[in-house]
């Protein structure tokens, strides 16, 4: 049993709780400007390269962008799975995509819908 646990800590598996939890808040930030129309704010939470996908897409600056993309409203963190320093945080309308950077968690990919057989289909995402 013991040898299991150290197994499975050494491999990576799982993700500690204080991990999800950080991801899930990120995530619910990041719907909350965006349900409230900050898109300022909520282009600040993107990663860097999503942000610049996004300005150089819609040829116009982040916070207008953003607003054009009319994302769905997602509601509360319904799970969250969170590996190293990745995570997805599916909600109730949306499942978010985030990255941990320095201090933080960004989204990397919204307004993302799964498809049988298929990477999920994301409205907004890096290169």
């Amino acid at each position: 049993m013991v040898l299991c646990a150290v197994v499975l800590a050494l491999a990576g598996c799982g993700a500690p709780a204080a991990r999800e939890d950080a991801a899930a808040r990120a995530g619910s930030a990041f719907e909350e400007a965006l349900a409230v129309g900050d898109h300022a704010r909520a282009c600040t939470m993107l990663a860097p390269s999503t942000r610049e996908q996004l300005e150089q897409d819609k040829q116009q600056g982040c916070a207008r962008a953003l607003a054009g993309e009319e994302l769905p409203r997602a509601g509360r963190p319904q799970s969250v799975d969170a590996y190293g320093r990745q995570a997805m945080v599916r909600m109730a309308g949306d499942t978010l995509f985030l990255s941990q950077f320095t201090g933080a968690w960004k989204v990397v990919a919204a307004g993302c819908t799964p498809r049988p057989d298929q990477p999920y289909q994301c409205r907004v995402k890096g290169a």
